[in-house]
């Protein structure tokens, strides 16, 4: 076995799998085969017509696709994951999933000899382009040695978190803080533009004192003060993490409500602003409800 297998080149995905091109032997697979072809031929890959296809001969199968559920998907039927997958190989799952399929699918490959470890990544399209990633991995040492050099094709800080599940509970959480953050950044904003300060100046004094976050210190003056609003994450992907999020709370039996509270009014969100809307568009929907505009 050599090389790797790329599979799911989506807005992240994409610069991802041309990064892992640059260094290793790649096959690449996508829903939407047009995408894989013109990649491959772009970066000197492979381009697959099935999972099965680009998973053969591969030492490690890289995925990365919206949910946990699309993933398990691809391992059944006749050019599933499964029937490509051999002894010794790694699949590595770079989808913000959630912790129980990642142990499920481990428990699901162990029996065939192929490895497996969850490994989301933080850093955005920019990040991924850049080589910059933060990778989250969970799954066995001797795994996660495996997995590491293909890892850093794409990662600059790549970390073990613990066992199969970890990452993605890690990612999870990261990212529903990141949707607490929006909100409360949201609101208060909105609320000191109705008593009079410009949002550009509530903004600086905020991002020279306690409150500051990325938040308020990158998205809200690049993206909310000048209305741009540029769609590089789904609002509907950060709604299915805080809810994974949520889940874990309740799984490991640890009460609060800001996570739950951020995961249902991500979902209000979701119906007023629809599938497509930017995971920051949610301050969009504060700005209604306040009647008001943090433009400036």
């Amino acid at each position: 076995m050599t090389g790797v297998a790329f599979l799911g080149l989506g807005a992240i995905g994409e610069p991802m799998a041309a990064r892992v091109a640059a260094r290793f032997s790649l096959a690449v697979w996508n829903r939407t085969g047009a995408r894989a072809t013109a990649l491959a031929a772009r970066v000197g890959a492979r381009a697959a017509a099935t999972p099965r296809e680009a998973a053969q001969g591969a030492a490690v199968i890289i995925t990365c696709l919206p949910t946990s559920a699309e993933v398990e998907a691809l391992l059944d039927g006749p050019d599933g994951l499964l029937a490509g997958l051999v002894p010794g190989s790694l699949l590595v799952d770079c989808t913000s999933g959630d912790p129980a399929t990642s142990r499920r699918l481990a428990g699901r490959l162990e029996p065939l000899g192929v490895g497996f470890v969850d490994a989301p990544v933080s850093g955005g399209t920019n990040g991924a382009e850049a080589g910059t990633l933060t990778v989250m991995v969970g799954g066995d040492p001797q795994l996660f040695d495996r997995a590491a050099p293909v890892l850093s094709a794409f990662g600059s800080r790549i970390v073990r978190m613990g066992p199969v599940g970890s990452g993605h509970a890690m990612k999870a959480v990261n990212n529903a803080l990141l949707a607490v953050n929006i909100l409360a950044v949201g609101e208060g904003l909105a609320a000191l533009v109705k008593a009079g300060v410009p949002a550009h100046t509530a903004l600086n004094v905020l991002n020279a004192s306690s409150g500051r976050s990325f938040v308020s210190e990158t998205l809200v003056p690049e993206r909310v003060l000048t209305g741009a609003f540029p769609r590089t994450f789904k609002l509907t992907l950060l709604q299915k993490d805080a809810g994974i999020a949520a889940g874990l709370l309740r799984d490991t039996q640890v009460s609060g409500p800001m996570i739950e509270l951020a995961f249902r009014l991500y979902g209000e969100a979701r119906a007023r602003l629809g599938e497509d809307a930017d995971y920051l568009e949610a301050i969009k929907v504060i700005e209604r409800q306040a009647g008001v505009e943090i433009r400036g």
